[in-house]
């Protein structure tokens, strides 16, 4: 256990190490203007001569004010403890219903990435089944797949909400769609990996035993396309929470992990939104962690050692 949490620990803690160092630079300049608003001496004086003064020196010059440069209410740089109070704040201090919940707006988000990753993920695989099974399918379907994957999901993505909105559907199924439409490609390409894992070897032993079609299919291709599936399903499952988070930013929301980054950058608010980047890389580490945990449970099932 100790070999495998010491490297993680010691390059959290060079990165952590990292990021105070660079709060001086990026904040430096904004707490020598305190300083100065509060009257507090600063040297140099000019704004001209500060500025061509670097940051670490303007800093060694006045260590009155560098320790400032961490304790900002609008930094340009959060500090790391900054981050931690504020996801502390709004996730236990804060009732789950309450607006300024990290954890309500977090089920705003989740609730469309859960739906948008199932509808992607049955898509992915019917899809997969269809491409594998039929030549007209590979040559038709999976070319379009490829290609649907090359168009931003920025500029789709107000596209479905205004489509969708004309016709009456708001809500969670537009950003649902986006989900999905983020979730599916790697689900088809890892699904049809997978289904097509078992050699010509293994394809010719089940002739031989006159397996059917559907009887090589449940016997030998679909075992031999779990890996893969979940290997596909832990990226898809993290593309879903991406495509939910953008799907919030074109409407200006007001309730997801995406209108906490919106409202953050209308009012300057840099420590909300890095707070909001870290619950989303949370949440999408836990969402991940469970799909490895099913993974595990269905290998172990099927008889395989992990």
């Amino acid at each position: 256990m100790s070999r495998a949490i010491l490297p993680v620990l010691s390059v959290v803690a060079v990165i952590v190490a990292i990021w105070y160092a660079a709060c001086v630079p990026m904040n430096i300049h904004s707490a020598v203007t305190i300083a100065e608003r509060a009257g507090i001496a600063v040297t140099p004086e000019g704004a001209r001569e500060r500025r061509q003064v670097g940051a670490f020196a303007l800093a060694a010059q006045n260590p009155q004010v560098w320790g400032t440069t961490f304790q900002q209410d609008k930094p340009r740089l959060p500090a790391p403890h900054q981050v931690v109070v504020e996801l502390w704040e709004t996730t236990a201090l804060k009732n789950v219903t309450s607006k300024r919940s990290l954890v309500f707006h977090g089920w705003i988000t989740l609730s469309a990435t859960l739906v948008g990753f199932a509808i992607g993920s049955v898509a992915g695989i019917v899809l997969a089944i269809g491409i594998v099974h039929s030549r007209a399918m590979d040559m038709s379907v999976m070319p379009w797949a490829i290609a649907s994957q090359t168009i931003p999901i920025l500029a789709i993505a107000p596209m479905i909400i205004v489509v969708l909105n004309s016709i009456g559907v708001q809500g969670l199924i537009p950003k649902a769609v986006i989900s999905a439409y983020l979730s599916f490609f790697p689900v088809v390409v890892g699904m049809v990996k997978g289904l097509r894992a078992p050699s010509g070897m293994d394809l010719d032993q089940m002739q031989t035993w006159s397996a059917t079609r559907t009887q090589t299919f449940f016997k030998l291709r679909l075992p031999s396309s779990v890996p893969y599936l979940f290997a596909s399903l832990k990226i898809g499952i993290a593309a879903s929470l991406v495509g939910a988070i953008v799907g919030e930013l074109p409407t200006g929301a007001v309730r997801g992990l995406g209108a906490r980054l919106l409202t953050g950058s209308y009012y300057g608010q840099t420590i909300q939104i890095w707070s909001a980047l870290f619950a989303t890389a949370i949440l999408a580490a836990l969402l991940v962690a469970i799909v490895a945990g099913v993974e595990k449970l269905t290998l172990r099932r099927m008889g395989v050692r992990t």
